[in-house]
C-alpha cells in the first residue's frame, strides 16, 4: 500500500436536496480534488487529496447519462409537470434513471489513487457494499452478467424476472470520481413506469420495502450501507458538516 494514500473519507448526509444543488456541490468538490492533484505535480511538498461520500434524497427527478437515449423518457414536459418531476441531462455514464424520496442516493468523490486505479473494481466494490447491506436484511442479491447495478433473482435460469434494486452511474477524470448509486428503499416504484430504466426494457425494478414483509427504516439501512462501503473500500469515515454554498 502506498504510504501517501489518504483513506480518510469525509461523510455528510445532505438530506432531501434539489438535484441541481447537489450536482453543483459535487462538481465543486470534484474540481477541488482535480485541481489539487494537478498542483501536486508541480509541488515539492504534495498534499493528500481529500475524499467525500455524500448521502441524500432528491425530489422526483429523471436524469439521463451522456450516452443515454432521450426516447427512454416516456413523459413530455406536461407529463413531467403532472408528476411533479424534473429532468436533467448529466455528465455521468449510463442511460436514464429516476431519483426520488425514499431512495438512498450516494455520491462518491474519491481520488482512486488513494484506493485502487481500476474503474471496473470500483463499480464492483460499490455493488458489493449494497449486496452486503441487503444480506443484513436477509435478501440475497447479486449481479447480472454484462450489466451494472445490484439485482434480485439474478441467477441465470431463475423462474422470476431479475429486478434491479440499485443503479450505478459514474464519471471519472484523472482517477477522481463523481456521481454514484441510487438504492431503492421506500421508493415509489411507479415513477419507473415513466422511463425505460437504464435503457433496459426487459428487466424490472424493485425496492427494499417491496421485498420485505415489514416496514423499512431508511436511516437504519443508511447506517448499514455506510458501514459496508467503508469496509469494502477500507475507508476511515469522518462525519463532518460541509458548507454546500
Amino acid at each position: 500500500m502506498n504510504a501517501n494514500q489518504n483513506k480518510e473519507v469525509i461523510f455528510q448526509d445532505l438530506g432531501l436536496i434539489d438535484y441541481q444543488e447537489a450536482w453543483n456541490y459535487q462538481e465543486r468538490l470534484f474540481q477541488q480534488v482535480v485541481d489539487l492533484k494537478l498542483a501536486n505535480r508541480e509541488s515539492t511538498n504534495p498534499q493528500p487529496t481529500p475524499n467525500y461520500l455524500l448521502f441524500c434524497q432528491h425530489p422526483h427527478v429523471y436524469t439521463l447519462g451522456k450516452s443515454g437515449n432521450i426516447n427512454h423518457l416516456l413523459l413530455d414536459k406536461e407529463g413531467l409537470s403532472e408528476n411533479q418531476a424534473t429532468f436533467y441531462r448529466i455528465n455521468r455514464g449510463g442511460d436514464i434513471t429516476y431519483h426520488g424520496p425514499g431512495q438512498i442516493v450516494g455520491y462518491l468523490i474519491l481520488d482512486l489513487e488513494n484506493f485502487f486505479t481500476d474503474i471496473h473494481l470500483y463499480l464492483r466494490t460499490i455493488e458489493e457494499a449494497v449486496i452486503q447491506t441487503l444480506a443484513d436484511h436477509q435478501i440475497k442479491a447479486g449481479r447480472v452478467k454484462g450489466l451494472t447495478g445490484v439485482w434480485l433473482d439474478f441467477q441465470p435460469g431463475s423462474q422470476t424476472q431479475p429486478r434491479k434494486i440499485c443503479a450505478l452511474g459514474v464519471k471519472t477524470s484523472r482517477w477522481v470520481t463523481m456521481h454514484g448509486f441510487a438504492f431503492n428503499i421506500n421508493t415509489d416504484i411507479g415513477y419507473f413506469d415513466h422511463i425505460v430504466p437504464c435503457g433496459i426494457p426487459d428487466k424490472a425494478v424493485t425496492s427494499l420495502a417491496r421485498e420485505l414483509p415489514i416496514p423499512v427504516n431508511t436511516d437504519q439501512v443508511s447506517e448499514r450501507l455506510r458501514y459496508h462501503i467503508a469496509k469494502q473500500f477500507h475507508m476511515e469515515l469522518k462525519f463532518q458538516n460541509i458548507d454546500k454554498t
